[in-house]
């Protein structure tokens, strides 16, 4: 034969799935950043912001390893303590690492401006709305009440710990999609402010949306992004749509108030055949 049969999914989207931190919650997604560079502090171990900020989005012990394994981390740690870290070090810091996460999480829960309309109008549509994080339980449930307090409670929230592997393995994702009873993965689209959370969706094979300006990779709270003039601004957020962009990201959009055209847009790409 000299045709091939291929199967597309040409309906409409199902589902949106939403990081937590730097997407819906925490503007700038400031708590993990601050909670990271304070661990290291206290170790006497230099650590800056842009350093603290490398691994976001995965697991977070798993982020501790990564920026053990930064070349000026690991030579200040080896300066500090006169030996490489091990993984004994590893669990203690991140033991230690746990009630300084949950205090900037409970300084930082403010819903992102515009999130929680936005999934309200996501619910009119009919979109079930799914949630992950690199966050474990205990720190998830942290923003989980503070957003229910602002109006918002997912369909499906899971924590690091729920899947087998964190990002950017699809787990997590792929996991969110079983739970929220969708038909298709093309059905979803995952919505995130980090690489490995846009790797994540991609490995899921759903469509992915980069939240540059709010989230991780621009990396400022709201009163210091405010702070900044125009040229500064754009400069921010051209680099950050570069990387987002260049992690694979189908859309990169500012914040997640944003969204609404990219799902227009992805349906009429489902409608003419194209898949993610």
């Amino acid at each position: 034969m000299n045709y091939r049969y291929s199967r597309r999914y040409a309906g409409p989207l199902e589902a949106v799935i939403l990081d937590w931190a730097g997407t819906v919650i925490d503007f700038g997604c400031v708590a993990p950043a601050e909670a990271f560079t304070e661990l290291f502090r206290r170790e006497g171990v230099p650590l800056t912001v842009a350093q603290a900020r490398e691994p976001m989005g995965t697991e977070k012990r798993e982020h501790i390893r990564r920026v053990l394994r930064i070349p000026a981390v690991a030579a200040g740690w080896q300066q500090a303590k006169g030996a490489e870290a091990t993984e004994a070090d590893i669990d203690r810091l991140y033991h230690d690492f746990l009630p300084i996460q949950l205090e900037t999480i409970r300084q930082r829960a403010q819903m992102i401006p515009g999130a929680v309309e936005l999934i309200g109008r996501l619910r009119e549509r009919g979109l079930k709305v799914g949630a992950n994080t690199g966050y474990n339980r205990e720190m998830i449930a942290l923003c989980e009440a503070a957003a229910r307090g602002q109006g918002y409670a997912p369909d499906v929230s899971l924590a690091a710990e729920d899947a087998p592997r964190g990002r950017p393995s699809a787990d997590l994702a792929l996991l969110n999609a079983v739970q929220l009873g969708v038909s298709c993965v093309q059905a979803c689209v995952k919505v995130d402010d980090t690489v490995p959370g846009i790797e994540e969706g991609l490995n899921a094979g759903m469509w992915t949306v980069a939240v540059a300006v709010s989230g991780n990779e621009v990396g400022l709270a709201p009163d210091e992004w405010a702070a900044l003039d125009a040229e500064a601004q754009q400069a921010r957020r051209a680099a950050a749509v570069r990387r987002l962009s260049q992690a694979g990201a189908h859309y990169v959009i500012d914040s997640v108030a944003d969204l609404e055209d990219c799902l227009g847009d992805i349906e009429a790409r489902l409608a003419a055949g194209d898949q993610p």
